[in-house]
């Protein structure tokens, strides 16, 4: 997914595709090539795979992805994860595959039909009063239009050369144009980027912030002192006030190429500690289509009830702000166990995760929650500690705060894959990267180790940030309820701690 450069806007917001049997089909919404019925583009044939790729818009620009698929995807030739659809790609589902043509829809102007009778009867009057010198000599001959056409093509001629400089006048004046908008475009495009680079400066101050605050805060605690109510107030007070700036700055970028559903997403993104005007091209649209997915059944909403119904939103809220932490990994436990206490896991050679959020016996143990007898045993055992929800929540809480404020350097997407895939296998692979956050992130870990991430921990972390954004505004996504953390506060807006 990273690593892909921005392409050029397509000339219209729709795309044709040309299937391999001639058939043309228009789209102006993401749509999937694959084997399955439920493609909106189905081809059948042995070297796709059910689901091969999606074709999403983004910010103008139309990208294909491909959704590991068995056999790859070649774009222009040339094996690809993402690419963008630019002027018009000629795409190849697997080696030795079907080829489709995918271009951005144009209106093409018809060539007007000329009447062939007009016609003749206009050259036959360009000839005779247009015609050579040679043909006026005959007219004059003969006596008859001679002179009339003598004074029709002094005419003519007058007329031509007002015409050139007419037109002399026009083409300099539209070079001079041109000239202006391609340096004007060029301008644009420096400011923009210089903006852009900017607002990553601004955000990765504030990220170098975060982490070594985040790391006083453990040493402290390891050393069984506390942080001061004054040290927390000046933090989160310089946060508050490096959040509005950046916000204000990245308003100015986002305003006019993204609507409010973008813009959520990417603010739900930095508040999980990951800048997003470092995304890749394709992210946004990769989390709507994960929302879709929320949209498209009721586990959200079955899910948040029984949340609800148990008081945990506002109680695992509080153990995250507690930690100086984003209350919103409200939406880890979501997605880990659908805020079910008694959930177990399937046996693994660590032992098996049980509880609201999932932990194995040796990471429970390690955070004060003791496994009961039937630790062993799929099912629900009273006697262990990991299914008490509320003992358990700031176990996970202060878990979660040792990965953030470690190897994860504040990044919440990568502290979600460590929680999924397990934190030695992601931790390991992080220390072998730089540790300086701007080269230590899940968009540089994805370009280094997304072939090696199981797709269940990929899908893991698109879930919990695709569920975070429509718990921040459901009803932009369709849901007939509120936000369930609207009457608690981000530590980076609140120094009540």
């Amino acid at each position: 997914m990273p690593g892909i450069k921005r392409p050029l806007a397509s000339d219209s917001l729709a795309v044709l595709v040309r299937l391999p049997d001639g058939r043309t089909l228009r789209f102006s919404n993401s749509f999937h090539i694959g084997r399955e019925p439920g493609c909106e583009v189905e081809v059948a044939d042995s070297h796709v795979s059910r689901r091969h790729a999606e074709v999403s818009l983004f910010g103008g620009e139309w990208l294909i992805r491909d959704l590991q698929s068995s056999n790859g995807l070649l774009v222009d030739g040339r094996r690809a994860d993402t690419a963008p659809i630019g002027d018009g790609v000629e795409i190849t589902l697997g080696v030795g595959g079907p080829s489709l043509h995918i271009e951005p829809e144009r209106a093409a102007l018809a060539p007007e039909r000329s009447d062939p009778n007009k016609d003749n009867t206009l050259e036959a009057y360009a000839q005779h009063y247009f015609g050579s010198e040679k043909e006026e000599e005959e007219d004059d001959d003969d006596g008859s239009v001679g002179s009339r056409t003598v004074m029709i093509r002094k005419a003519f001629q007058q007329l031509q050369q007002q015409q050139r400089r007419s037109q002399r006048l026009t083409i300099g004046l539209v070079a001079l144009i041109a000239l202006g908008a391609g340096g004007y475009a060029l301008y644009a495009y420096r400011v923009i980027g210089k903006q852009t680079a900017q607002a990553e400066a601004i955000f990765y101050s504030m990220k170098a912030q975060d982490i070594a605050f985040a790391q006083l805060e453990q040493q402290l605690a390891q050393s069984g002192t506390a942080a001061n109510r004054d040290q927390v107030a000046k933090y989160l007070e310089q946060r508050r006030l490096m959040q509005s700036n950046y916000e204000s700055y990245v308003a100015g970028l986002y305003d006019r190429k993204l609507n409010e559903k973008d813009k959520l997403i990417l603010r739900v993104t930095r508040m999980f500690g990951e800048c997003d005007v470092a995304a890749p091209p394709e992210y946004v649209g990769e989390v709507m289509r994960y929302i879709t997915k929320w949209q498209s059944t009721g586990r959200f909403r079955d899910a948040l009830k029984r949340a609800q119904d148990l008081g945990a939103p506002r109680k695992i809220a509080a153990a995250f702000i507690a930690q100086n932490l984003p209350p919103q990994y409200f939406y880890l436990a979501m997605q880990e166990s659908d805020f079910i206490p008694t959930r177990s896991g399937p046996p693994t050679r660590w032992g098996i995760a049980k509880g609201m959020w999932q932990f194995i016996p040796q990471t429970g143990a390690r955070y004060g929650l003791k496994s009961g007898p039937l630790f062993s045993r799929p099912g629900v055992d009273p006697a262990d500690e990991r299914l008490d929800w509320e003992k358990a929540t700031p176990a996970a809480a202060k878990y979660i705060k040792e990965i953030y404020s470690t190897d994860a350097q504040a990044s919440g997407l990568l502290v979600m894959a460590s929680y999924n895939w397990g934190e030695t296998r992601v931790i390991d692979k992080l220390r072998e990267m730089p540790a300086d956050p701007k080269q230590r992130n899940f968009w540089k870990f994805l370009e280094q180790y997304k072939e090696r991430m199981p797709l269940q921990t990929y899908e893991y972390v698109f879930y919990i940030v695709s569920a975070a954004v429509i718990g921040e505004n459901p009803r932009l996504f369709g849901f007939d309820f509120d936000n369930p953390l609207a009457s608690v506060s981000s530590p980076q807006l609140s120094a009540n701690q």
